[in-house]
C-alpha cells in the first residue's frame, strides 16, 4: 500500500481529514495548554493573596525571652552563630522559599532623661537594638553612626530616626542618661548616653524596619503618666558590654518567605514543611509562623478548584472524543462503497482498516504535534502531560481504522427503520451502561473525591450519568413522535406528517449522546457557578447582616445617635460579641463543665429593623425579636452543640453566662446551626436579647454597630466610630495600657467583592467560563454532526418531493419540523442532567472554601431556564443553517444520482 496513493486519497477527501485534524489539534491543545494556564492563574492568585496581607505575615520568627542570659561568646556573636544555623535547620521546601532574612539583639525599653527632653517635659523610654546592615538600608542625615569600638568611660552612642528624634526634641549630640526608673521616677543603674547621629530609611517598606517595637515610630502614651516609647540603634560592642553587665536582652531571627518563591503546585509540601518546622523548634526559642494560615486557605481553594476542573475537563474531553468518533464515522460513511468494493474484489477483512490507518497516520500525528506545540505557548509552568498527549494521539489515529472495520461486508442497509424491540446486543450494552453509571454514583457518594487529586473512575461519574440519561432519552424519544405522526396523518397537508415521521425514524444515537454530553457540561458549569455566587451573597450577609458594620472595642452610648444623624443612614443597632465564655450553673459562677461558647448580645427589634432596611434575607428569630424585660431567665438562641450539652448535664436547658463582668441566666428558646456575626467555624454560641436584660449596676457596652443606609461613606463611618470610642475613653472607663484601637468598617458590598476576588477564584472562574462556553460550542458542533449524519437521506427525500411539487416554503417547514424534536430533546436532556448533577457532586467538591465556609447550595434559577431556551433557539437556527448550506452544495440532479446509500 503506497504512501503516494494514501496522500492522494487524503487530498481527495481533504475536508473530512481537515475536520479530524482540527479536532485532534483541539484535544492536544487542551491537554498541553490548559494545565499551564491553570498553573499560571493559581500562581497569580497565590501571589495576590500573599501580597494582600502584611509583609510580616510571611515571616518565620524565632525569639528568645527578654531576660538576662549567659552567652557562650557575646550577645551579638551568639545571634550571628544561630542566624545561619537556624536557616540551615529549616525544612528544604521552606528554606528554598526564604527571600530575605534579618536578626536583631535588643534590650528592653528603659527610662531616658536629659536636658532636651526636660525642655518639653517629655517622659521617654528607650530600647537599644543592634541591627546589622542598617547603614545600607538608611541614609545618615546628621552626625555619625555609633562607634563599633567600645570605650569603658565613653557614653553609649545611639542613632535615631530623624523624624522620631525631632518630635522628641532630640538631635545629634543630645546628652542623655538611661536606666531603670523607680516608683518616684528616679533612675537606678544609670549610664551616660549620647545621640551620635540621625538617619532616614531609604525604603520604609524594607523588612529590616519591621521588628517590634518599630525603629521608625513613636509608641504614644497609653494613658496618663505613661511614657513615649522609642527604639534606638547601637553598635554590637556597647550592647554586648551592657548585656554582660546584667542588662536583659532578646534576640530575634526573622526569615521572610517571598510572595513569588512559593510554588502553587507544591503547597501541600510547603504546609507540611511549616508543620515540621514548628515541631522541631529549639526548646529555648519561641517560633511564630503566620504564613501557614493563608497558605492553608489557598490550598483548600485550589484543591477544590482543581477537582472541579477535572470534572469539567472530563466532560469536555469526552465530548471531543464523541465528536472525533462522529467525524470518523461520517468520513467512513461517505466512503462505504469504496471499502465494500475493496472487500468484493478479494481484499482481506483488515484491508480497509490498513488503508484508513495509513491515511490517519499522515494527518493525526502532525495535527497532534501542532496542538501540543501551541499548548506550550500558553503562559504558566508545565505539567507532565506528554503521556496524555501521546495516548490521545494514538486513540485518535485508531478512530478511522476502527470505524472502517465496522463497515458491513455487504451492501448498505436501511437506516431509517426503528425496531420495536432492540437487539439483545444493544439492550445488553444499554443496561450495562445504566448499571455502571448507578454503581459509580453510589461509589462517589460513599467515597467522595479527594480534593486536589484526580480519581479517573469517580471523576468520570458525570460523563457516565450523562451518557445514561442520553440512552434513556433515545429509548423514549421515538414514541411520542410516532404518536404525533399518527395524529398528523389525519390532518390536511403533508409537512407535519412527513416531518414527524422522519424525525421519529432518524438514526441519531451517537450524535444525540454527544450533544447531551456537551450541553450537560455547559449546564453543570452554569448551575454550579450560580450556586457559588448565591452562597457568596449569603456568606456576605452573615458576615455583615446590614449595609455596613463598625467593629471596635467599646463605643460610647451616644454613638448610635450620632450615626443615625449621618446622611443616608436609615437604622443603627448595637451588638456585643465575647468569645470563649464559660457557662455556669449558678449566679456565683460555678463551672458547668460543658465547655466554652461565644456570646453575642443583640438588640432583637433593632437587628430586625436593620436587616429589613438593608434588604438582607435573614429572618430574626421571634425569641430575640419579641423578648421583653421580665423576671426569670433570658430567652436565648443557642447552637445545637450547646443545647445538647445543657440537656446532657441535666440543666433543663438553662445556665448562666458572663457578659462584660455581669452574669446573666438564660434558657434555650431555640437553636440555630449558625448566626450572623458568629464565625462560621464556631459550633458553640449563645445569642441573648439586649433589650430584655435586667437592670444591673453596670450596663453592657457595644463592641460593634450595624448600619443600614444608602450610599454609605466608609470613611465617615470610621471617623464616627473612632470618635465614639474616644468619648468612651474620656469617660474614664479606659486607663493605663487598655488604650482602644481604631475601628474597622466593613460594607456588605466590599465583603461580597472580596469573596469573589483573589485567592484561587481566578482558577474557579476560568473553569466555569471554559466549561460553559466550550460545552455550548461543542454542543452546536455536535448538532451539526447530527444534521450532517442524515443530510444525504434528507436531500434525496427533498429532491423527490420537489419533483412532486413541494414548494420552497413547505420544504423549510418540513426541515423545521424534522429538526426541532432532535434539537429540543438533546438540549433539554443535557440541560436537565446538567442541573441535576450538582445535587450529586456538590457535597464532595469542597466549594465552601470559596464562600467563607457557607455550604454551597444549588437552587433553581429562572435565568438558567431562559438561557436554556435561548440556547435551544440558537441550536435550532444553527441546525437549519447547516442543513441549508449542505443542500445548496448538492444540486438536485446530483442528489438523485447518489443512490439509496446514506
Amino acid at each position: 500500500m503506497s504512501v503516494g496513493a494514501a496522500v492522494r486519497r487524503v487530498r481527495t477527501y481533504g475536508g473530512q481529514f481537515l475536520l479530524l485534524a482540527v479536532l485532534t489539534l483541539v484535544v492536544t491543545l487542551l491537554i498541553s495548554g490548559v494545565p499551564r494556564l491553570v498553573n499560571r492563574l493559581a500562581e497569580q492568585g497565590l501571589r495576590a493573596q500573599l501580597s494582600s496581607g502584611t509583609a510580616e505575615s510571611r515571616d518565620i520568627s524565632y525569639t528568645t525571652g527578654m531576660q538576662a542570659a549567659t552567652f557562650r561568646n557575646t550577645a551579638t556573636g551568639d545571634a550571628v552563630a544561630r542566624f545561619d544555623a537556624l536557616a540551615a535547620d529549616l525544612p528544604p521546601q521552606v528554606r528554598s522559599a526564604v527571600a530575605e532574612r534579618w536578626y536583631t539583639v535588643e534590650t528592653p525599653a528603659a527610662r531616658v532623661v536629659g536636658p532636651d527632653l526636660a525642655a518639653r517635659n517629655l517622659l521617654v523610654d528607650l530600647g537599644l537594638r543592634a541591627v546589622p546592615d542598617i547603614e545600607g538600608a538608611s541614609t545618615l542625615v546628621e552626625g555619625a553612626w555609633p562607634s563599633e569600638t567600645y570605650v569603658p568611660d565613653r557614653p553609649i552612642e545611639v542613632a535615631l530616626d530623624v523624624d522620631v528624634a525631632r518630635k522628641l526634641n532630640l538631635r545629634a549630640g543630645s546628652r542623655l542618661r538611661i536606666g531603670n526608673a523607680d516608683d518616684k521616677g528616679n533612675l537606678t543603674d544609670a549610664a551616660p548616653m549620647v545621640v551620635s547621629g540621625l538617619f532616614r530609611p531609604v525604603d520604609r517598606a524594607n523588612g529590616i524596619w519591621d521588628g517590634l517595637p518599630q525603629l521608625l515610630q513613636i509608641i504614644e502614651p497609653q494613658g496618663d503618666g505613661q511614657p513615649f516609647v522609642i527604639v534606638g540603634v547601637v553598635a554590637p560592642s556597647p550592647l554586648n558590654k551592657r548585656v554582660a553587665a546584667g542588662w536583659p536582652a532578646q534576640s530575634t531571627w526573622r526569615y521572610r518567605l517571598g510572595a513569588d518563591t512559593i510554588d502553587a503546585r507544591h503547597l501541600d509540601g510547603m504546609i507540611d514543611g511549616l508543620q515540621e518546622l514548628q515541631r522541631r523548634k529549639p526548646s529555648d526559642l519561641a517560633v511564630t509562623v503566620g504564613v501557614d494560615v493563608p497558605l492553608r486557605a489557598f490550598a483548600a481553594q485550589i484543591n477544590a478548584a482543581r477537582t472541579l476542573l477535572a470534572v469539567i475537563a472530563a466532560g469536555v474531553l469526552a465530548t471531543l472524543a464523541g465528536l472525533i468518533v462522529l467525524a470518523a464515522g461520517l468520513a467512513i460513511r461517505r466512503r462505504r462503497s469504496e471499502f465494500v468494493l475493496l472487500r468484493a474484489r478479494g481484499g482481506a477483512a483488515t484491508a480497509g482498516a490498513r488503508r484508513s490507518f495509513t491515511e490517519s497516520v499522515l494527518v493525526v500525528p502532525v495535527a497532534a504535534a501542532l496542538g501540543w506545540w501551541l499548548g506550550t505557548l500558553f503562559p504558566g509552568d508545565p505539567d507532565p502531560t506528554a503521556p496524555y498527549v501521546i495516548a490521545a494521539t494514538v486513540l485518535v489515529t485508531l478512530a478511522l481504522p476502527l470505524a472502517t472495520m465496522a463497515v458491513p461486508a455487504g451492501g448498505a442497509a436501511r437506516r431509517d427503520l426503528i425496531r420495536v424491540r432492540p437487539s439483545a446486543r444493544r439492550l445488553t450494552v444499554e443496561v450495562s451502561l445504566l448499571l455502571l453509571a448507578g454503581l459509580a454514583a453510589v461509589l462517589l457518594r460513599r467515597r467522595g473525591l479527594t480534593l486536589g487529586e484526580v480519581d479517573p473512575l469517580l471523576v468520570s461519574v458525570p460523563v457516565l450519568l450523562v451518557i445514561a440519561a442520553a440512552v434513556l432519552a433515545l429509548r423514549a424519544y421515538p414514541w411520542p413522535l410516532l404518536l404525533v405522526s399518527r395524529l398528523a396523518a389525519r390532518t390536511r397537508g403533508s409537512v407535519a406528517f412527513l416531518g414527524t415521521a422522519r424525525a421519529g425514524r432518524a438514526a441519531v444515537a451517537a450524535p444525540l449522546v454527544v450533544v447531551v454530553l456537551a450541553i450537560g457540561t455547559a449546564a453543570f458549569c452554569a448551575v454550579v457557578a450560580a450556586g457559588v455566587d448565591a452562597s457568596r451573597a449569603q456568606a456576605a450577609e452573615r458576615i455583615v447582616p446590614a449595609d455596613a458594620v463598625i467593629r471596635g472595642e467599646r463605643f460610647a452610648p451616644d454613638t448610635l445617635d450620632e450615626l443615625g444623624g449621618l446622611p443616608g443612614v436609615r437604622a443603627v443597632t448595637r451588638v456585643l460579641a465575647q468569645p470563649d465564655e464559660r457557662l455556669a450553673v449558678d449566679e456565683f459562677g460555678t463551672d458547668a463543665r460543658i465547655g466554652q461558647a461565644d456570646v453575642l448580645l443583640v438588640d432583637g427589634s433593632g437587628l430586625d429593623t436593620v436587616v429589613r432596611e438593608s434588604g438582607v434575607n435573614l429572618p430574626v428569630p421571634a425569641a430575640l425579636r419579641t423578648a421583653r424585660p421580665e423576671s426569670g431567665a433570658l430567652p436565648a438562641i443557642v447552637s445545637p452543640a450547646v443545647a445538647a450539652d445543657l440537656a446532657k448535664a441535666g440543666l433543663d436547658g438553662s445556665a448562666f453566662i458572663s457578659v462584660q463582668g455581669e452574669r446573666y441566666e438564660f434558657r434555650v428558646a431555640g437553636t440555630e446551626e449558625s448566626f450572623p456575626l458568629v464565625p462560621t467555624d464556631s459550633g458553640r454560641f449563645v445569642i441573648l436579647p439586649w433589650q430584655a436584660l435586667p437592670k444591673r449596676n453596670t450596663t453592657p457596652v457595644p463592641s460593634s454597630l450595624l448600619v443600614a443606609g444608602d450610599r454609605l461613606d466608609a470613611e465617615v463611618l470610621r471617623q464616627a466610630g473612632d470618635k465614639g470610642q474616644e468619648r468612651y475613653q474620656r469617660g474614664g472607663a479606659v486607663t493605663g495600657r487598655e488604650r482602644l484601637i481604631g475601628v474597622t468598617v466593613d460594607t456588605r458590598a466590599d465583603v461580597r467583592r472580596d469573596l469573589g476576588d483573589g485567592g484561587a477564584n481566578g482558577v474557579l472562574a476560568f473553569g466555569f467560563v471554559a466549561g460553559a462556553v466550550g460545552g455550548s460550542v461543542l454542543g452546536l458542533l455536535a448538532i451539526a454532526f447530527t444534521v450532517l449524519a442524515g443530510a444525504r437521506a434528507r436531500g434525496q427525500v427533498l429532491s423527490r418531493l420537489r419533483t412532486l411539487g413541494l414548494s420552497r416554503r413547505q420544504w423549510r417547514g418540513l426541515l423545521l419540523v424534522e429538526l426541532t424534536p432532535l434539537v429540543a430533546v438533546s438540549v433539554l436532556t443535557g440541560a436537565l442532567v446538567g442541573a441535576v448533577l450538582p445535587l450529586l457532586l456538590n457535597p464532595v467538591l469542597g466549594l465552601s472554601a470559596f464562600t467563607d465556609g457557607v455550604p454551597v447550595r444549588v437552587a433553581f434559577e429562572p435565568s438558567l431556564v431562559a438561557a436554556v431556551i435561548a440556547l435551544g433557539a440558537v441550536a435550532l437556527g444553527f441546525a437549519v443553517a447547516v442543513e441549508a448550506l449542505n443542500n445548496r452544495r448538492l444540486r438536485l440532479g446530483e442528489v438523485l444520482r447518489l443512490g439509496e446509500e446514506s
